[in-house]
Protein backbone atom coordinates (compact mmCIF):
# COMPACT_ATOMS: atom_id res chain seq x y z
CA UNK A 1 0.00 0.00 0.00
CA UNK A 2 1.36 3.43 -0.97
CA UNK A 3 2.36 5.89 1.76
CA UNK A 4 -0.13 8.78 2.00
CA UNK A 5 0.33 12.36 3.21
CA UNK A 6 -2.24 15.17 3.53
CA UNK A 7 -1.90 18.97 3.41
CA UNK A 8 1.89 18.93 3.66
CA UNK A 9 2.17 22.70 4.08
CA UNK A 10 -0.10 22.73 7.13
CA UNK A 11 1.09 22.19 10.71
CA UNK A 12 -0.69 18.86 10.91
CA UNK A 13 0.74 17.70 7.59
CA UNK A 14 4.29 18.69 8.54
CA UNK A 15 3.92 17.04 11.93
CA UNK A 16 2.90 13.75 10.32
CA UNK A 17 5.80 13.95 7.85
CA UNK A 18 8.23 14.73 10.69
CA UNK A 19 7.00 11.77 12.76
CA UNK A 20 7.16 9.50 9.71
CA UNK A 21 10.81 10.45 9.10
CA UNK A 22 11.84 9.95 12.72
CA UNK A 23 13.22 6.46 12.00
CA UNK A 24 13.59 6.77 8.23
CA UNK A 25 16.11 8.41 5.91
CA UNK A 26 13.80 8.39 2.88
CA UNK A 27 10.07 8.28 2.11
CA UNK A 28 10.30 4.64 0.97
CA UNK A 29 13.17 2.14 0.86
CA UNK A 30 16.83 2.62 1.72
CA UNK A 31 17.79 5.11 -1.00
CA UNK A 32 16.43 8.33 -2.46
CA UNK A 33 13.70 7.71 -5.05
CA UNK A 34 10.93 9.36 -7.05
CA UNK A 35 8.78 9.11 -3.93
CA UNK A 36 11.10 11.60 -2.22
CA UNK A 37 10.91 13.92 -5.24
CA UNK A 38 7.10 13.75 -5.19
CA UNK A 39 6.81 14.76 -1.53
CA UNK A 40 9.59 17.35 -1.92
CA UNK A 41 7.70 19.02 -4.77
CA UNK A 42 4.63 19.60 -2.59
CA UNK A 43 6.52 21.60 0.07
CA UNK A 44 6.65 25.36 -0.40
CA UNK A 45 9.90 25.78 1.55
CA UNK A 46 12.25 24.08 4.00
CA UNK A 47 10.27 22.92 7.07
CA UNK A 48 11.10 24.98 10.16
CA UNK A 49 13.52 23.76 12.83
CA UNK A 50 10.49 22.62 14.85
CA UNK A 51 10.18 19.73 12.40
CA UNK A 52 13.79 18.58 12.70
CA UNK A 53 13.40 15.27 10.82
CA UNK A 54 11.44 16.77 7.93
CA UNK A 55 13.87 19.69 7.69
CA UNK A 56 16.88 17.36 7.60
CA UNK A 57 15.25 15.20 4.92
CA UNK A 58 14.22 18.22 2.78
CA UNK A 59 17.75 19.66 2.75
CA UNK A 60 19.26 16.28 1.95
CA UNK A 61 16.92 15.65 -1.01
CA UNK A 62 17.53 19.18 -2.26
CA UNK A 63 21.27 18.57 -2.18
CA UNK A 64 20.91 15.27 -4.05
CA UNK A 65 18.78 16.92 -6.73
CA UNK A 66 21.36 19.64 -7.16
CA UNK A 67 24.45 17.42 -7.17
CA UNK A 68 23.60 14.05 -8.67
CA UNK A 69 19.86 13.72 -9.28
CA UNK A 70 17.57 10.96 -8.00
CA UNK A 71 16.88 7.86 -10.09
CA UNK A 72 15.30 5.32 -7.70
CA UNK A 73 11.79 4.22 -8.65
CA UNK A 74 10.32 4.05 -5.14
CA UNK A 75 7.30 2.11 -3.91
CA UNK A 76 4.63 4.75 -4.50
CA UNK A 77 3.38 7.72 -2.50
CA UNK A 78 0.11 9.69 -2.38
CA UNK A 79 -0.09 13.39 -1.47
CA UNK A 80 -3.57 14.84 -0.99
CA UNK A 81 -5.04 18.21 -0.13
CA UNK A 82 -2.58 20.40 -2.05
CA UNK A 83 -0.92 20.85 -5.43
CA UNK A 84 2.79 20.54 -6.27
CA UNK A 85 4.72 23.76 -5.69
CA UNK A 86 7.28 22.95 -8.37
CA UNK A 87 7.60 20.40 -11.14
CA UNK A 88 9.41 17.30 -9.85
CA UNK A 89 12.50 16.54 -11.92
CA UNK A 90 15.34 14.09 -11.45
CA UNK A 91 18.11 16.64 -12.16
CA UNK A 92 17.15 20.33 -11.91
CA UNK A 93 19.11 22.99 -13.86
CA UNK A 94 22.05 24.64 -12.15
CA UNK A 95 20.12 27.88 -11.47
CA UNK A 96 17.41 26.17 -9.48
CA UNK A 97 14.96 28.85 -8.41
CA UNK A 98 13.42 26.61 -5.75
CA UNK A 99 16.79 26.01 -4.14
CA UNK A 100 17.56 29.77 -4.18
CA UNK A 101 14.23 30.63 -2.60
CA UNK A 102 14.71 28.04 0.12
CA UNK A 103 18.17 29.39 0.88
CA UNK A 104 16.87 32.95 1.22
CA UNK A 105 14.21 31.88 3.68
CA UNK A 106 16.61 29.83 5.81
CA UNK A 107 18.40 31.46 8.74
CA UNK A 108 21.88 32.82 8.15
CA UNK A 109 23.28 30.09 10.39
CA UNK A 110 21.99 27.29 8.13
CA UNK A 111 24.54 25.24 6.22
CA UNK A 112 24.61 26.06 2.49
CA UNK A 113 24.13 22.63 0.92
CA UNK A 114 24.07 24.06 -2.60
CA UNK A 115 27.20 26.25 -2.54
CA UNK A 116 29.97 25.90 -5.10
CA UNK A 117 33.07 24.01 -3.99
CA UNK A 118 35.96 26.43 -3.46
CA UNK A 119 39.53 25.89 -4.64
CA UNK A 120 40.58 25.41 -1.01
CA UNK A 121 37.94 22.69 -0.53
CA UNK A 122 38.98 20.95 -3.74
CA UNK A 123 42.62 21.01 -2.67
CA UNK A 124 41.75 19.69 0.80
CA UNK A 125 39.67 16.87 -0.72
CA UNK A 126 42.54 15.92 -3.04
CA UNK A 127 44.99 15.91 -0.13
CA UNK A 128 42.70 13.68 1.94
CA UNK A 129 42.27 11.26 -0.97
CA UNK A 130 46.02 11.14 -1.51
CA UNK A 131 46.71 10.58 2.18
CA UNK A 132 44.14 7.78 2.34
CA UNK A 133 45.58 6.11 -0.73
CA UNK A 134 49.12 6.38 0.64
CA UNK A 135 48.14 4.88 3.98
CA UNK A 136 46.22 2.05 2.34
CA UNK A 137 43.08 2.78 4.34
CA UNK A 138 39.72 1.81 2.92
CA UNK A 139 36.84 4.23 2.68
CA UNK A 140 34.73 4.08 5.82
CA UNK A 141 31.85 1.66 5.51
CA UNK A 142 28.27 2.84 5.65
CA UNK A 143 26.22 2.56 8.82
CA UNK A 144 22.64 1.58 9.60
CA UNK A 145 20.28 2.14 12.52
CA UNK A 146 18.28 -0.88 13.63
CA UNK A 147 15.28 -0.94 15.95
CA UNK A 148 14.87 -4.43 17.41
CA UNK A 149 12.24 -6.16 19.53
CA UNK A 150 13.64 -8.71 22.01
CA UNK A 151 10.94 -11.02 23.44
CA UNK A 152 11.17 -12.95 26.74
CA UNK A 153 9.83 -16.43 27.41
CA UNK A 154 7.06 -15.35 29.79
CA UNK A 155 5.98 -12.79 32.37
CA UNK A 156 8.37 -14.29 34.93
CA UNK A 157 11.48 -13.48 32.88
CA UNK A 158 13.72 -10.93 34.62
CA UNK A 159 13.73 -8.12 32.03
CA UNK A 160 16.64 -6.32 33.69
CA UNK A 161 18.82 -9.41 33.29
CA UNK A 162 17.49 -9.89 29.75
CA UNK A 163 18.68 -6.42 28.77
CA UNK A 164 22.03 -6.96 30.50
CA UNK A 165 22.45 -10.20 28.56
CA UNK A 166 21.68 -8.48 25.25
CA UNK A 167 24.10 -5.63 25.93
CA UNK A 168 26.80 -8.11 26.98
CA UNK A 169 27.24 -9.09 23.31
CA UNK A 170 30.16 -7.05 21.97
CA UNK A 171 31.14 -6.96 18.30
CA UNK A 172 33.32 -4.59 16.30
CA UNK A 173 31.01 -2.14 14.56
CA UNK A 174 28.08 -2.66 16.99
CA UNK A 175 26.85 0.14 19.26
CA UNK A 176 23.82 -0.01 21.54
CA UNK A 177 21.49 2.94 21.94
CA UNK A 178 18.35 3.73 23.91
CA UNK A 179 15.91 1.05 25.01
CA UNK A 180 12.51 0.70 26.64
CA UNK A 181 10.11 -1.97 27.82
CA UNK A 182 6.88 -2.25 25.81
CA UNK A 183 3.80 -4.16 27.12
CA UNK A 184 2.57 -6.91 24.80
CA UNK A 185 -0.26 -8.35 26.93
CA UNK A 186 -0.92 -10.78 29.78
CA UNK A 187 1.68 -9.05 31.94
CA UNK A 188 4.46 -9.71 29.42
CA UNK A 189 6.76 -6.96 28.24
CA UNK A 190 9.30 -6.94 25.40
CA UNK A 191 12.56 -5.04 25.21
CA UNK A 192 12.77 -2.55 22.33
CA UNK A 193 16.35 -1.46 21.72
CA UNK A 194 18.14 0.72 19.18
CA UNK A 195 21.40 -0.45 17.58
CA UNK A 196 23.86 1.27 15.26
CA UNK A 197 25.92 -1.06 13.06
CA UNK A 198 28.75 -0.70 10.57
CA UNK A 199 27.33 -2.52 7.54
CA UNK A 200 30.54 -4.25 6.47
CA UNK A 201 31.28 -5.53 9.98
CA UNK A 202 27.94 -6.57 11.46
CA UNK A 203 25.18 -8.78 10.06
CA UNK A 204 21.95 -8.39 12.04
CA UNK A 205 20.87 -11.93 11.07
CA UNK A 206 24.17 -13.29 12.39
CA UNK A 207 23.82 -11.23 15.57
CA UNK A 208 20.38 -12.70 16.25
CA UNK A 209 21.02 -16.30 15.21
CA UNK A 210 24.51 -16.80 16.63
CA UNK A 211 24.58 -14.50 19.66
CA UNK A 212 21.22 -13.35 21.00
CA UNK A 213 19.24 -16.61 20.76
CA UNK A 214 21.89 -19.12 21.88
CA UNK A 215 23.19 -20.13 25.30
CA UNK A 216 23.44 -18.55 27.78
CA UNK A 217 21.37 -15.59 26.55
CA UNK A 218 18.48 -17.79 25.41
CA UNK A 219 17.76 -18.38 29.08
CA UNK A 220 16.03 -14.98 28.89
CA UNK A 221 15.50 -14.35 25.17
CA UNK A 222 12.87 -16.30 23.25
CA UNK A 223 13.16 -14.44 19.92
CA UNK A 224 14.22 -11.19 18.24
CA UNK A 225 12.49 -9.22 15.48
CA UNK A 226 13.71 -6.29 13.38
CA UNK A 227 11.17 -3.46 13.64
CA UNK A 228 13.02 -0.90 11.50
CA UNK A 229 16.24 -0.91 9.48
CA UNK A 230 17.48 2.36 7.99
CA UNK A 231 20.67 3.46 6.31
CA UNK A 232 22.32 6.39 8.03
CA UNK A 233 23.23 9.22 5.66
CA UNK A 234 26.74 10.54 5.94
Amino acid sequence: MAVAFHNLNSDSGLKKLDEYLLARSYITGYQASKDDITVYSYLAKTPSAEYVNASRWYKHIGALLRISGVSGEGAGVIVEGSAPITEAVATPPAADGKASAAEEEDDDDDVDLFGEETEEEKKAAEERAAAMKASGKKKESGKSSVLMDVKPWDDETDMKKLEEAVRSVHMEGLTYGASKLVPVGYGIKKLQIMLTIVDDLVSVDDLIENYLTVEPINEYVQSCDIVAFNKICK
